[in-house]
């Protein structure tokens, strides 16, 4: 009767527990560890000060003792260390096979009787309960270990507890390895089928197929296994405007068909496979429950529609959506282990570790992926955490490099190797590079997330389909006859961090033309080249990559959030690359035009001849840094994957330089992050326990009711029957309710919740056909026993077990920075507000959310809470 209970939330109603939305409040994390201790401690004491004569029978008793019963309950608080989740065991004088000799009320919410699966643990868009979680799961430890020297049997079940935490990472880790190899050699190939095709094998990307052309030339040109789209259709050489025209419009056709395709999918079959992920994966990971989101469909999905994408040359990346389809693949093999797919906190751990795998095989940087997990989307990570990360993204790495889905038997995807160090006087001009980056990405931030409001809110948001149509027939047209556009991001990047040098003229033809000094000027250079003022062929690569730059710039901001598997890392890394290397040309150009400078003159010299001294490709790699900083916010962890992403370990300092001034400069205009854009955005209840709360606001400020508002529901200590209690579960949706000793005195006792207050009913009515409507419901040790004078005499119901005694409370003085606080270091669902031990209301998490949001001038009823 009291099983199918679901209520819906009223988000506009701000009334705590005298309206639908602070019932759902949850919290999360959980930091504090020995609170449980603490509250078994407070247990124990003050029932031993009660006196000896009253047994554990007494103290755990959920039902009442019949003449048609012969059962007795035994205190379980040894087992438990949370009162809420109190256990009781049922012991009939002549066990019946089909009953078992011990239930427990924390696996009562799992196995209790029918009916009881239709009420879900979590509801969808509600947060966990950490404290539940974890004290289930010392419960299910501890029995494992108390048990395991009965058998052999019992043995092995607790030896395979100890390792099913490495098995599962292990398994997440190949299943992500597999992955990412599998989409990088699809989008590769996709990628050149938009300018032409391998007609012998035509799965073969360009790359592959020319491996064994005998014509092939040093740049890669002339071809012959290789044909472009005029070829195949028979175009002839000599028609130069009809070849290009044909191989134009292929480009945008197959452009388009790869992106309408990709759309379909995902609208059609896991609308939740759009976007990159990492947003709402770090929502998960702090507790947030999204149905579907890290299932099967979204997994594949995403696999496939992710590489279509890219391969359409939006400007977006398939590196994010990794984290995305990693998180997914930890999500699935948990539920292989009861022990963290029965418990959404240690599910959760997993999930961390999936998350390090993802940037690994998105970047080839297990170490940088590990450090991702912990400063960016992480919001519980303990050392275990630490460790089994670092072995899901050593064991990812492994298995993409194996794939080798690059074909240069490197598992960096930009491979660099520089000739030249860097000088003490570039930290000027990469600081420069830093701060531009930190400029670029506020700009980005602020524009893409405006953009996304207006798509929420307008028609276009209707038409997702028609918007990635429209989208790629305008950069497929815009990036064509652009060649550094015209290529994915990827080859553009790892075009632009690459040194000059002799053979690189070859390939590179207008990006390494420089003019030819007279001969007295000239020297030899094995590896580098001399300095020179920039030839034709550099002069219309500037202007082309800074027309690429604009571009970039403004199209990512319209692309980043349309209904497709998009990431933001390559287009970002790519904008700065572009910055990067114009602003190392011109760092070139300026120490030869001006060669004797204190600054440099030393450093560029070698006797009387000068070589060349800055590395363009260098400042292009501090670039990507600073401008993958500057959207994301990014420090530690991005200096990490940017030289395990590029293999130059010994420019950190130049990297470290740029990433400090981006996220400074970039901090002055805001200090969120795309990310936290975009949760703010989609009002996602995520609590930072990274912000600071500054502002000078007490509890009584925040708590609710307020004057004027209806009184809490409460729950008495005694005067309250069983069809009272129903009626409260009945007529009202909260999470809990205070349990106070009298309307009265309104002295606070302690706090159940419903989820515990509805299970020890249901079993009282099961176990006991005296339990009626009408019977007596006590909150106390002490309860009055059945009399025998009649059968159907409504029997008194003892629930003061299910009770919390210790739940978190506040005084109304105390200050909200406090409060923040307590909430995001202790993953509290609520704090109780007293005065003198007199209630006077509650605070949850979503009052938090609202006032911050009030105090910063936002919506405060955006906040998602169902």
């Amino acid at each position: 009767m009291l099983l199918g209970l679901r209520g819906k939330l009223n988000p506009k109603n701000n009334v705590v527990n005298n309206n639908s939305n602070q019932g759902k409040e949850n919290g999360t994390a959980f930091n504090d560890v020995t609170m449980s201790a603490t509250r078994n401690q407070h247990f124990n004491g003050k029932s031993r000060r009660k006196g000896n004569s009253d047994t554990d029978d007494e103290l755990l008793d959920m039902m009442p003792l019949t003449n048609q019963t012969t059962s007795f309950y035994q205190d379980d608080s040894e087992d438990d260390p949370l009162l809420g989740d109190r256990s009781f065991q049922v012991r009939p004088t002549q066990t019946p096979k089909s009953a078992s000799p011990s239930s427990h009320l924390i696996q009562s919410l799992d196995d209790s009787i029918a009916g009881m699966e239709d009420y879900g643990t979590y509801d969808d868009f509600h947060t966990i309960d950490w404290l539940r979680e974890m004290s289930r799961n010392r419960l299910r430890h501890r029995q494992i270990t108390h048990r395991k020297k009965e058998s052999w049997h019992l043995k092995l079940r607790a030896l395979h507890d100890a390792w099913s935490g490495w098995l599962v990472v292990l398994l997440v880790g190949l299943s992500a390895g597999t992955c990412a190899g599998i989409i990088d050699i699809v989008t590769k190939w996709l990628s050149d089928v938009k300018l032409g095709v391998c007609p012998e094998k035509f799965w073969l990307n360009k790359e592959s197929c020319c491996w064994n052309s005998e014509t092939v030339t040093p740049s890669g040109s002339n071809c012959t296994k290789w044909l472009a789209w005029s070829d195949v259709f028979g175009m002839s050489a000599q028609n130069a405007q009809g070849v290009y025209a044909v191989n134009y419009v292929m480009y945008i056709v197959v452009a388009v068909i790869l992106a309408t395709f990709a759309g379909l999918l995902v609208k059609v079959f896991a609308p939740y496979a759009c976007g990159s992920g990492i947003p709402e994966v770090k929502t998960i990971l702090s507790g947030f429950i999204i149905r579907g989101y890290l299932g099967k469909w979204t997994l594949l999905i995403k696999s496939l529609a992710a590489p279509l994408s890219v391969a359409a040359n939006l400007s977006l990346g398939k590196e994010g959506p990794l984290v995305h389809i990693a998180a997914c693949c930890g999500n699935i093999f948990s539920y292989l282990f009861p022990k963290y797919g029965k418990n959404e906190a240690k599910k959760r751990e997993v999930l961390s570790a999936a998350a390090a795998a993802g940037v690994s095989v998105a970047f080839g940087a297990p170490v940088g992926g590990v450090l991702f997990s912990l400063e960016e989307v992480s919001y519980y990570f303990p050392m275990k955490t630490l460790w089994r990360s670092f072995f899901c993204a050593l064991t990812a790495a492994f298995v993409l490099r194996s794939m080798n889905p690059y074909g240069n038997s490197h598992l960096v995807m930009f491979y660099v190797k520089y000739n030249k160090p860097w000088f003490l006087f570039e930290l000027v001009p990469f600081a420069l590079v830093g701060v531009l980056g930190g400029l670029y990405g506020a700009a980005f931030i602020h524009a893409n997330l405006r953009w996304c409001k207006f798509r929420s809110t307008s028609k276009l948001g209707k038409y997702p389909i028609l918007e990635v149509l429209v989208l790629t027939i305008i950069t497929a047209a815009a990036s064509y006859p652009n060649p550094f556009t015209k290529v994915d991001a990827s080859a553009m990047i790892a075009e632009l961090v690459q040194e000059c040098t002799p053979v690189s003229k070859l390939t590179d033809p207008n990006l390494c033309d420089y003019e030819e000094l007279p001969v007295n000027q000239t020297y030899s250079v094995s590896h580098g080249h001399q300095l020179a003022p920039v030839g034709e062929g550099l002069r219309t690569a500037i202007w082309q990559l800074a027309v690429a730059l604009i571009f970039k710039a403004v199209i990512t901001v319209f692309t980043f959030g349309v209904k497709l598997p998009t990431g933001l890392f390559i287009p970002s890394m790519g904008v700065g690359a572009i910055m990067g290397r114009l602003i190392g040309i011109g760092m070139e150009q300026l120490v030869y035009a001006y060669p004797d400078c204190v600054l440099w003159a030393s450093s560029c010299s070698t006797n009387t001849i000068r070589e060349s001294c800055v590395t363009p490709g260098l400042y292009a790699m501090v670039g990507a840094a600073a401008a993958l900083g500057g959207v994301t916010r990014m420090t530690v962890s991005l200096v990490v994957i940017m030289f395990e992403l590029t293999g130059g370990l010994q420019y950190i300092v130049p990297l470290m330089a740029a990433a400090m001034f981006s996220k400074w400069a970039g901090d002055a205009f805001g200090n969120e992050g795309i990310y936290d854009g975009h949760i703010r955005l989609n009002g996602y209840p995520f609590l930072d326990n990274k912000e600071e709360f500054t502002h000078t606001t007490l509890a009584t400020d925040v708590m609710m009711p307020r004057r004027g508002d209806p009184p809490l529901k409460v729950v008495l200590q005694e005067n309250m029957t069983v069809g009272d209690l129903e009626h409260l579960v009945k007529t009202t949706t909260y999470n809990g309710f205070p349990v106070i000793t009298s309307q009265d005195s309104y002295r606070l006792l302690g706090y159940i919740y419903r989820r515990d207050l509805m299970v020890a009913l249901e079993n009282a009515r099961h176990h006991s056909e005296n339990v009626l409507s009408n019977s007596k419901a006590y909150f106390t040790l002490h309860a009055p026993t059945l009399s025998t004078s009649g059968v159907n005499e409504p029997a008194p119901v003892r629930l003061f077990n299910v009770v919390d005694l210790s739940p978190i409370t506040v005084t109304d003085h105390t200050p909200m920075e406090i409060v923040v606080e307590i909430f995001t270091k202790l993953g509290i669902r609520q704090a109780l507000v007293t005065h003198n031990g007199r209630l006077l209301g509650i605070i949850t998490k979503k009052d938090v959310l609202r006032h911050i949001a009030r105090l910063n001038k936002q919506d405060p009823d955006s906040i998602m809470f169902n």
